[in-house]
Parts: structure tokens; C-alpha cells; sequence
């Protein structure tokens, strides 16, 4: 059972300079409403035209109808004029010739909107050819009626049929217009639903776009990169967003840099005593055979005198190396990476914490001795002690094994094609609880009791594996002791 958390710790910069005008999310967004309010109200304006020109023409027809009406009364009191010779129907005969005179002057204006114009001109000559007729059968005897019957009858028949044809060209015209009305509100529709969609591509492309390479940026620095967040557009809300979420990730690091040296200087009050205790061997070799050559000076040979100084400067080596290897362990410095050679490391790194080892624990390497890993030897070396302390804590016995390089291939934190090299830290004690075990990495989490730890350990071993672009691995079993995996890329770096 175990994790593999991975981090790479890389630096850009993002540049953000503010141009004079600044767009903003909210003003796109309310561009965006303007755009469809005004295409909406577009549409209904045009809309409302079209059906004011067809209710016009609707209207206009209701004329055409009203003068076909009349013209058919127009004929039954003619024909009844004929059958019965009475003076009301030819009165009434005479009114209804007089109402359609009327109709055709005043509603001119309705004829040349339906454009009848020409059938106007005919049914107006008809009828007053038609009143005359009618006029002079009134006063003729009955063979002069005789006569003029016939030719009132075709003026009639004439009147009725220009007027059917109004009517049927009216009917037509409101037909077609309807249709005419009906297709363009279809592609007006369809117009507006393509324009809304445009719309609200490019606002996706202005707006959601941006915040989702946000979401994505952050989603990254969740993950444990520490990177400055790349600035996805100008708007003056994102570049505020990221200008404090930059901000925050500088203190964040800076804060986490405190936090290494605090823990470092911690390491160090605690390795105190083991690097006492491992110069306390090259200075009593030192002051014994100082003491050595004092007495026997003038009276022993030249070359056993010569031999004390030797162990003299060969211990004095190694307690300078002793010193130096502490000093370069304690400085701040840059993260440079550089060929380490792993198993002197390892010795060295066991060597500063001799003197918390029990004298029943055991620290087991099997390193091979000419395995070199592109790395930080400072960082490398706090990430080690950090994990045999933690492994000498809760067991007896802490092995640290390396081999490599070996392929990454199935590695999801490393690129394919990469050799590594595996550190593996492993201890026989309890092991870690199941609960517990995805959250080791996190700052300041620690099961050990108040006052034992900060809780900043494995987070700095997860922070320093990062930025070597490696990953680490944890596999633990309750009773069955914990083993660290660190796989560290030989080439790319």
C-alpha cells in the first residue's frame, strides 16, 4: 500500500504590464447582454414592422371585400328592378352605385398599397358607363328597355367580375405576404440563435477560457509546483488574481526556505553530539602523538619523529574534512545541481548522526561505490538524514539501498525514457496507519507527541525531491515497517 506524491520546482516569469486601457471581465459579460438585448431588440422591432405592413395590407383587403359586397347588391336590385319595375329597388340600385363612386375616391390610397390600380381604373369606367345605363332605362319606354337591358346587365356582370378579381388578387397578395412574414421570421430566428451562440463562444473564449488556464494553474500549484502563475489575458480581474496569487506564492516560498533552515539548524543541534563524537578520534590522535613527538624531541629518529607528524596532518585532514562537510551542510545556498557520488554521501550523512544512534541500532547500506546522481548535495543530504532519523526513531535497524541507472518506464512523475536512480530508506518498525499515510506529506502534520517535531520533516524531504524534478514513493504496512522510495532522474536535469 502506498502513494507517490511528485513535484517539480521551476521558475518563470510572468510578465505584467498594464496598458492604459484595461478590459475587465464584467465589461465584456456586459457587452455581451448589450449585444443580445440590442439583437433582441432588433428582431421584435423588425418583427413588429412586418406584421404592421401585413396587418395593413389585411386591413386594406377588408376595402376590397366591402366593394365586392356592394357590387353583388349592386345586382339583386338590379335583377329585382327588372322583375318587378318598382322605383325603391332602382333607388336602392342607384344608392349602392353611388356608395361604390364613393369607395373607389376615398380609399385610393388602400387600392395603391394593394396595387389594383388598373382594375380601379376599369371598375370606375364600368360604373359610370353602368349609372348612365341605368339612368336612361329609368326614363325609356319599355322597347327602349328592352334595348339597354341587355348592356346594363354585361356593365354588371363586368363590375361584379372586376371586383371578384380584386378580391382574389387581395387574398393572394395577403397569402404571399403571410408566407413572405413567416420565412423571414423563421431566418430571423435562426439568425438570432446563430448569433447568440457566436456570442456565447466568444465569451466563453473572453471569459471562461481564461478561468479555466486559471483553474488549471492552481490545480498545478496544489499539486506541490511552486511556479508563478501565467497571466491567461489582460482582464483586470484576472491580472488582479494573479498579481495576489503570485505575491502568495513568493511569501509561500520564501516561508518555506525559513522553515529548511529552521529545520536544518534543528539537524544540526541534534547531529551536535555525533560530530563531537567523530572528532573526538582525529584530535586524540593528534594530541597523543603531539605528546609523542614532545617527549622523544632531540632523542628519537628522524624518521619516527617523521611518521608522528605524518598521523599528525592525516588527522588533522580528517578533522578539517569532518568540519568542512558540517559547514557545507549548515550554509544557504543556491540549488545547483552537480555529480554526487551517493555512498560517500550516505556515509557522510550517517556519520552526522552517529551520535544519536543507539548502541543496539544499526544503520545497513548497500550503496554501490561508483553510483553518481546529477543533485544538490546539501539538499540531497538533509533529505536523507531526514528520513534515517525518522527511521531510527521507531526501529532498531534502518537500511538505505540504491541501485540504478534504471528505466522510469511506468514512472507517472517521470518522463518516459528517463534512467533514474532509487534510494530506498527502509525501517522494521510499526509501520504507518492507512488514514494517516496521505497526509505525511503535508507542513506540520506529525503523529509524534507535543514539543517532538514540527511536522516539517517529510514535507521538506517532498519539497527538495521536487525540485531535483523526482518522486518519492512511500510503501507501508502496519507491522510490517515503511519504506521511502526516492527516484532521482540521471539525465534531463
Amino acid at each position: 500500500m502506498g502513494i507517490i506524491a511528485k513535484a517539480t520546482q521551476s521558475s518563470h516569469n510572468a510578465t505584467m504590464n498594464f496598458p492604459a486601457f484595461q478590459p475587465s471581465l464584467g465589461w465584456k459579460i456586459t457587452f455581451a447582454y448589450l449585444a443580445v438585448a440590442v439583437l433582441t431588440l432588433g428582431v421584435s422591432l423588425f418583427t413588429f414592422e412586418k406584421l404592421q405592413w401585413v396587418e395593413t395590407r389585411i386591413l386594406a383587403g377588408e376595402t376590397i371585400a366591402e366593394l365586392f359586397d356592394n357590387s353583388m347588391e349592386l345586382r339583386r336590385f338590379e335583377r329585382n328592378y327588372f322583375l318587378h319595375g318598382q322605383e325603391a329597388d332602382y333607388r336602392e340600385n342607384d344608392r349602392y352605385t353611388a356608395r361604390l363612386r364613393d369607395q373607389l375616391d376615398r380609399r385610393d390610397a388602400d387600392f395603391t398599397l394593394l396595387g389594383v390600380q388598373a382594375p380601379i381604373v376599369a371598375l370606375r369606367g364600368r360604373l359610370d358607363q353602368y349609372g348612365r345605363l341605368m339612368a336612361q332605362y329609368a326614363g325609356a319606354n319599355a322597347r327602349e328597355q328592352d334595348r339597354l337591358e341587355p348592356e346594363i346587365r354585361a356593365a354588371g356582370k363586368d363590375i361584379v367580375a372586376i371586383a371578384e378579381g380584386m378580391v382574389s388578387s387581395e387574398r393572394q397578395l395577403v397569402r404571399s405576404s403571410l408566407t413572405s412574414f413567416r420565412t423571414v421570421l423563421v431566418f430571423s430566428i435562426v439568425g438570432v440563435a446563430l448569433l447568440m451562440i457566436a456570442i456565447g463562444q466568444a465569451l466563453s473564449r473572453q471569459v471562461v477560457k481564461p478561468l479555466k488556464q486559471l483553474e488549471s494553474s492552481v490545480d498545478a500549484v496544489s499539486a506541490g509546483r511552486l511556479d508563478k502563475l501565467a497571466l491567461p489575458t489582460r482582464d483586470r480581474e484576472i491580472v488582479a488574481i494573479v498579481s495576489a496569487f503570485n505575491h502568495m506564492l513568493k511569501e509561500l516560498d520564501l516561508r518555506q526556505r525559513h522553515l529548511l533552515r529552521a529545520e536544518k539548524l534543528a539537524s544540526l543541534g541534534t547531529m551536535l553530539s555525533g560530530v563531537a563524537h567523530e572528532l573526538n578520534n582525529p584530535l586524540s590522535n593528534i594530541w597523543t602523538s603531539n605528546q609523542l613527538l614532545l617527549e622523544e624531541l632531540g632523542e628519537a629518529d628522524i624518521e619516527d619523529q617523521r611518521q608522528l607528524l605524518l598521523r599528525i596532518d592525516e588527522q588533522g585532514e580528517r578533522a578539517r574534512n569532518i568540519v568542512r562537510s558540517l559547514l557545507d551542510f549548515s550554509r544557504d545556498s543556491q540549488f545547483r545541481r552537480e555529480p554526487v557520488a551517493l555512498r560517500e554521501l550516505v556515509e557522510q550523512t550517517v556519520r552526522f548522526i552517529r551520535g544519536e544512534i543507539a548502541a543496539d541500532a544499526a544503520v545497513v547500506l548497500d550503496v554501490p561505490a561508483d553510483l553518481v546522481v546529477p543533485a544538490d548535495r546539501q539538499r540531497l543530504q538533509q533529505a536523507l538524514l531526514n528520513l534515517v532519523r525518522n527511521g531510527l526513531e521507531v526501529s532498531q535497524e534502518v537500511s538505505i539501498r540504491a541501485r540504478g541507472p534504471l528505466p522510469a518506464d511506468g514512472d507517472p512523475d517521470i518522463a518516459d525514457g528517463v534512467p533514474v536512480v532509487e534510494i530506498a530508506v527502509a525501517d522494521q518498525g510499526p509501520g504507518i496507519p492507512v488514514d494517516v499515510l496521505p497526509r505525511i506529506f503535508d507542513p506540520f502534520f506529525t503523529t509524534k507527541d507535543v514539543g517532538k517535531g514540527m511536522g516539517l520533516g517529510l514535507f521538506i524531504v517532498h519539497q527538495i525531491v521536487a525540485e531535483h524534478d523526482g518522486a518519492i514513493a512511500v510503501d507501508s504496512e502496519p507491522g510490517r515497517g515503511t519504506v521511502f522510495r526516492i527516484r532521482l532522474p540521471v539525465a534531463g536535469g
